[in-house]
């Protein structure tokens, strides 16, 4: 009896992929199959708790004040972070105890650094926003500076003032330069940020596309030049981190937020996926 060696082949190929595919859910402790894109769920949240919690603590950690202008007001009060029917509500409130903290706004963010980190993959988040005069939120990935040097940063979605406007960018040391080397690192697309959407990016060795509600916004690609990767054009090869957050403009673009308003984004759900291709990148 003759034996069919590509009948072979493809079973020991079959099981092969299906050992590994078995592998990827005994360390990522999800059981979720892989879609049709070859995509593979390896964090999600979508805010199932009762209302007035705090975000899950195994997943996002609150994150701290500092000189940056998206930070510089960053409050842990519950009152600027807190879960209600069923997503993650992030606001920026007056303060009104000046006396114990001069921060003229609190604001509200939460990140997952030290918890959760990826390199390659595809994000989508659903959320809105309001359009107030200085509103600032923004949903995005980045690298740990205490980790690695090269900075290097994705915005899934942001957006300015009263403008209803996405703004898509990728920044890094060499983005800084945008008009000395001409290449475009930013996209915009108006959009009522108002009403739902989801906002993602798909990140892979060679490039980053942006997309809103599946379609494609914007593309940045890595260059195959020895000269302009000696300049580090593609920086975007670290471990990234989650950050969703509702800050205030500082003068940044002429837009000064309302003191004496209230500004509130809220986050339906995000996840992230893993290419099986990259899934050990």
């Amino acid at each position: 009896m003759k034996t069919n060696n590509k009948h072979i082949l493809c079973v020991i190929s079959g099981l092969v992929c299906l050992a590994t595919i078995l592998s990827f859910t005994a360390i990522t402790g999800n059981d979720n199959s892989l879609n049709d894109e070859g995509y593979k769920l390896v964090f999600s949240d979508e805010f199932n708790l009762p209302n007035g919690s705090q975000p899950d603590s195994t997943k996002w950690k609150r994150c701290r004040r500092n000189p940056s202008r998206w930070a510089r007001w960053i409050s842990d009060s519950k009152d600027v972070v807190y879960i209600k029917n069923g997503r993650l509500v992030c606001r920026a409130i007056p303060n009104k105890d000046l006396k114990t903290d001069t921060a003229t706004m609190l604001t509200g963010a939460v990140e997952t650094m030290d918890l959760f980190d990826f390199t390659y993959g595809k994000v989508e988040v659903r959320m809105r926003t309001n359009v107030k005069s200085g509103n600032s939120p923004a949903a995005w990935i980045r690298n740990d500076p205490k980790k690695h040097k090269l900075y290097s940063e994705i915005d899934i979605m942001e957006s300015f003032g009263k403008r209803k406007e996405v703004i898509q960018t990728i920044h890094s040391e060499y983005t800084v330069n945008t008009k000395k080397h001409g290449e475009k690192n930013q996209f915009r697309k108006d959009i009522d940020i108002t009403k739902w959407h989801v906002y993602g990016i798909v990140w892979t060795p060679t490039e980053v596309v942006w997309t809103i509600d599946g379609k494609e916004t914007g593309r940045y690609i890595k260059s195959t030049s020895v000269a302009m990767q000696a300049k580090n054009q593609w920086t975007f090869f670290q471990p990234m981190f989650l950050r969703l957050n509702q800050s205030l403009c500082n003068g940044n673009m002429g837009l000064y937020p309302d003191t004496k308003a209230t500004y509130v984004t809220e986050f339906d759900w995000i996840k992230v996926y893993k290419n099986i291709i990259n899934m050990f990148k």
